[in-house]
């Protein structure tokens, strides 16, 4: 059986909002329409006043943006905003 040493771990990252909007495409009003009807992620809270995304939950909706919120992505209510 194989050991599983740092380089197995898969390291996440968050992105501001400034990231996101560059790295998906979308203008602001309409990520936050999508955030609403539940077709993009949420944000999740990294400070008082400070929100950031899952590298991760943006890149799955990348691979899918029509079916994105089709009982797929991360569901952690208690860290989203």
């Amino acid at each position: 059986m194989r050991e599983h040493g740092m380089n197995d771990v898969k390291v996440d990252r968050f992105m501001r909002l400034d990231e996101v909007l560059h790295t998906t495409g979308l203008g602001k009003n309409t990520l936050y329409r999508r955030i609403r009807e539940g077709s993009f992620p949420k944000q999740v809270r990294i400070g008082p006043n400070s929100v950031a995304w899952r590298q991760s939950d943006i890149t799955e909706w990348m691979s899918d943006p029509a079916g994105y919120g089709e009982g797929c992505g991360r569901v952690d209510a208690d860290d989203r905003v």
